[in-house]
């Protein structure tokens, strides 16, 4: 027996009074892959009679165990490529200009989930740009508390690490022990991870060169996406860049933003200042 459509609509209005996620009409599906083990660690007969006692307590720690699992997102190391290479061919090259006096470039990965993007940014930037006497700062935040604690490890299965990482840097970045693999500390170290939900009020965040919000907005209304890019906007350095997930566009969302290309990837920057040279 599926979910039925009472439970699904009250587990579609739990997501998004608490993370601003809407779940469309049709992913039923989604909600039993994600939450079968959920109802059988509750000793719940299926994931329908979980929503069910999930409806009849007061919010508690099993419906915050039902949004994580509700808002963790697929990921993996140096996804879709061409955003990385933006970045390593094109506006790295321009920061490290701009910056040559301060010496220091902050980086911020908003949807970090299970910590392939930062890591993929630190190995990026170790592997290619190791400057003396530069400072690379990683700063990646996520929805989910479990997911972040599964990042601050550092450890991936095989079939993690066969998505998308060059053999190069398994090498040179990892080291296996028994059916896992552990990044390496030093890129570890250079990644933090905090808690956030983008729809909620941010605490005070420093600013940042690039912004990395990949594959995250396509899952808020309208109003939420436009206040996202407007708080980013205040965080973002005035010559700093802002990339979305590929199937992502500011079309109708934010005119502030100016449109950037390499090759087939899309990015931005902010309008209104040219950019300067620290």
């Amino acid at each position: 027996m599926g979910i039925a459509l009472q439970q699904f609509e009250y587990l579609r209005k739990l997501v998004r009074d608490h993370s601003a996620i809407v779940i469309d009409h049709d992913k039923q599906y989604l909600a039993e892959s994600r939450l079968a083990s959920i109802a059988v660690e509750t000793s719940c007969s299926s994931v329908d009679d979980l929503l069910v006692r999930l409806r009849s307590e007061p919010f508690q720690a099993m419906h915050g165990k039902v949004l994580e699992a509700m808002t963790n997102n697929e990921t993996w190391f140096f996804r879709d490529l061409g955003p990385f290479q933006a970045l390593e061919q094109q506006i790295i090259p321009q920061l490290l200009e701009r910056r040559a006096r301060q010496r220091k470039l902050r980086f911020w990965s908003a949807a970090a989930s299970s910590g392939q993007e930062p890591y993929s940014i630190a190995m990026l930037l170790h592997n290619n740009f190791a400057l003396p006497n530069w400072t690379y700062e990683i700063h990646a935040t996520d929805i989910s508390n479990a997911i972040l604690e599964r990042a601050r490890l550092g450890r991936y299965s095989q079939m993690e690490i066969n998505r998308g990482l060059p053999a190069a840097l398994l090498a040179r970045y990892f080291r296996q022990q028994g059916l896992h693999w552990f990044i390496d500390a030093g890129i570890k170290q250079a990644v933090t991870f905090q808690l956030l939900n983008l729809a909620q009020p941010w605490p005070a965040m420093e600013t940042y060169d690039v912004v990395f919000l990949r594959n995250v907005l396509i899952y808020f209304d309208l109003d939420t996406r436009r206040r996202i890019l407007a708080n980013i906007r205040k965080v973002l350095q005035p010559d700093g860049f802002l990339i979305l997930g590929c199937a992502e566009s500011m079309l109708s969302l934010d005119a502030s933003y100016e449109r950037l290309t390499f090759r087939t990837t899309t990015y931005y920057r902010p309008k209104g200042k040219e950019p300067s040279h620290d």
